[in-house]
């Protein structure tokens, strides 16, 4: 008897059998719930992280036309390729076919071979070097919160200089205790929160944007981005392609697209609900992009700083900064959870397959939780591999704390093979559409496009990391 039919005998022989398919999808797992409003807010939080903070200085690299021409271009194919994976959920018949789980599942019954394990190392690299970022980016808004405070206290005499570690390491703390939360559709209600953190600190740095032109009355910037002579020539052109890396990076949010189309109700089928809500979801986060990036730039110009709330100066209101902060925070907070969850769940469905023996592995404890009617599940195995795997990603995050450059590589490694290249095959599989003919030239060359795209900006990033390298002492970087 299979796993999913199990399922569907355990339920059944506790629950009356008119009541079963009530209780149970079709494949045996509990009803799913979620809703276009809840997998919005999952592709929101994912989407809008801490990649909008460096959209200003992007779009100061690559100027006021290419600088939004290329965000649009991202946003389209982001759309559309999200379109195209969100129908590779069930194999086969759109209602009724087999259901992925993950990403990599998909791949592996659609495609196949040698692809499952290429895509599989992708995707679970792409994710641990989100978190990475994330708590890099964590600690810098701890830092200006701290900074701004002091600078304030001290009415700009003092500089504030501080380390980052103490704050990764509290980042850490709170990663460790939310990380024990099991099943990523048991999270819901932080990917809403989230989602509200995020178009808090994108207004705000919007608000000071928007404030600083108005008082100035003038918009800076130059149709051409940053000038030769702020910077070299050969800098101008490996910063405007770690800039179209950072644009790339900022909508990076199919590698989990499968796994929030895993938490929505059916009917109607699955795909049409996801297509609403990636929709609706790149529409809002677009606009929100643009105007944040652009009204940096139009404060800035050349100087617009890589990280938009901690660079805008102490100026006041010092506790309006503070507050934007802090919801970045709390919004990286939700975000590496629903970054992580995919790696956790893969981790510990292979020990189980693995070890289906081990008492430290499958053994569960009620822990009765105090005013909430289910008890906790304890899991040892859980408990210290996702505590190991947090305190690894906190320990590299501070011997690498450098997050442009990060963010850059990790836009352009991840953009293509995972947000471009499996769901094109995929959905040419899935839809058997013929060789050379018109679709299947145009799927190619979209996806070769974005092949060269990647390549120019990882190209740019690593550049920018090496040259990071050369003034580097690990665990000794200040602000």
């Amino acid at each position: 008897m299979g796993d999913n039919q199990r399922q569907v005998f355990d339920v059944s022989m506790a629950i009356p059998s008119h009541n079963v398919s009530e209780c149970v999808d079709d494949d045996g797992r509990l009803k799913r719930t979620g809703t276009i409003c809840t997998a919005s807010a999952h592709i929101i939080t994912a989407v809008i992280g801490s990649g909008v903070l460096s959209l200003a200085w992007a779009i100061a690299q690559l100027g006021w036309i290419a600088g939004p021409a290329v965000m649009l271009l991202f946003s389209f194919v982001t759309y559309y390729t999200s379109s195209l994976l969100t129908d590779c959920y069930r194999t086969g018949d759109p209602v009724s076919g087999k259901r992925n789980y993950t990403y990599t599942d998909a791949v592996r019954s659609i495609l196949g071979g040698y692809k499952v394990k290429a895509c599989g190392l992708i995707q679970y690299l792409n994710l641990f070097g989100i978190s990475i970022g994330y708590t890099i980016a964590a600690s810098i808004s701890m830092m200006a919160i701290k900074r701004s405070n002091c600078f304030h206290e001290s009415g700009g005499k003092n500089p504030c200089h501080m380390s980052s570690n103490p704050y990764m390491i509290m980042f850490g703390v709170s990663e460790i205790l939310l990380s024990q939360i099991p099943d990523f559709d048991q999270i819901w209600w932080l990917s809403i929160v989230a989602a509200v953190m995020s178009f808090t600190y994108s207004g705000i740095g919007l608000g000071l944007g928007i404030a600083k032109v108005a008082a100035t009355g003038t918009f800076k910037g130059s149709l051409t981005g940053i000038s030769i002579g702020t910077v070299t020539q050969a800098q101008k052109i490996w910063r405007s392609l770690q800039a179209i890396g950072d644009i790339a990076f900022a909508y990076s949010f199919s590698v989990i697209l499968i796994e929030i189309q895993d938490t929505v109700k059916s009917p109607p089928e699955e795909a049409k609900t996801m297509k609403k809500a990636t929709k609706l979801s790149i529409a809002v986060t677009t606009v929100f992009y643009m105007l944040c990036g652009s009204m940096g730039y139009a404060s800035f110009g050349d100087f617009a700083p890589g990280n938009l709330l901690t660079g805008f100066g102490f100026f006041n209101p010092f506790w309006l900064l503070d507050i934007a902060n802090a919801a970045i925070i709390i919004h990286l907070v939700g975000a590496y959870q629903v970054f992580c969850q995919p790696i956790f769940a893969f981790i510990e469905k292979w020990a189980t397959q693995r070890w289906p023996e081990s008492y430290f592995i499958t053994k569960e404890f009620k822990i009765p939780v105090p005013g909430y009617r289910h008890p906790y599940k304890l899991n040892m195995f859980r408990l210290v591999w996702r505590t190991g795997f947090v305190m690894l990603t906190t320990v590299i995050s501070m011997l690498l704390p450098f997050f442009n450059d990060v963010v850059g590589i990790l836009g352009a490694l991840g953009f293509w093979p995972l947000t471009v290249y499996f769901p094109v095959e995929m959905y040419i599989q899935q839809k058997k559409i013929s060789k050379w003919s018109s679709r299947w030239i145009c799927l190619k060359m979209l996806s070769m496009a974005c092949l060269m795209i990647s390549i120019v900006a990882g190209a740019g990033s690593i550049v920018g990391v090496i040259l990071d390298l050369k003034v580097y002492k690990p665990f000794k970087t200040t602000y």
